[in-house]
């Protein structure tokens, strides 16, 4: 097979997972679409080599949230996801898709991190330990933390809009 087939197979079958777990993770669909394309874009640079790792969809991701911290990092996530949400010019994603991100976008990064990747992309503790190069302990210690803290802010989501229709 020509590598390029094969690089569009694999891009295929990759991008828009990936693109919804960066979406998670920086609350902006297009930022996020940008990060996964740059990332992709590496991976093709270096697809003969890419291609022999033993998970290059993990590569890939790896990448993409490399990228997508250093944007955060720069811009300050917490401000932009909110700016974002103010702005009309998209269709509005449901309540509780904004409730859940907005959620996300106001817990520590590790813990948004491990819980995106447990939860939405499906990675186990033991996977995730190896990505972020810690022990498994410490991926659990995130996901409780995670989930504990998304809980609150969920529920305090929650009684705003119970108090806004009351």
């Amino acid at each position: 097979m020509r590598p390029s087939l094969e690089f569009d197979d694999f891009y295929a079958a990759n991008v828009r997972v990936i693109t919804g777990q960066i979406y998670a993770y920086t609350g902006d669909r297009a930022e996020a679409e940008d990060l996964v394309a740059e990332a992709f874009c590496r991976a093709l640079a270096r697809w003969r080599k890419v291609r022999e790792y033993e998970n290059p969809t993990a590569w890939v991701r790896r990448v993409a949230w490399n990228l997508a911290t250093s944007h955060l990092r720069r811009r300050g996530v917490v401000q932009r996801f909110l700016n974002r949400q103010r702005e009309t010019h998209e269709q509005a994603p449901d309540g509780d898709r904004v409730d859940l991100m907005r959620a996300l976008a106001g817990i520590g990064p590790h813990h948004r991190k491990a819980v995106i990747l447990r939860y939405m992309a499906g990675l186990t503790v033991a996977e995730i330990a190896e990505q972020e190069g810690v022990a498994e302990a410490t991926v659990r210690s995130w996901l409780t933390r995670g989930k504990a803290a998304l809980a609150g802010r969920l529920a305090v989501e929650d009684e705003r809009g119970s108090d806004e229709h009351a």
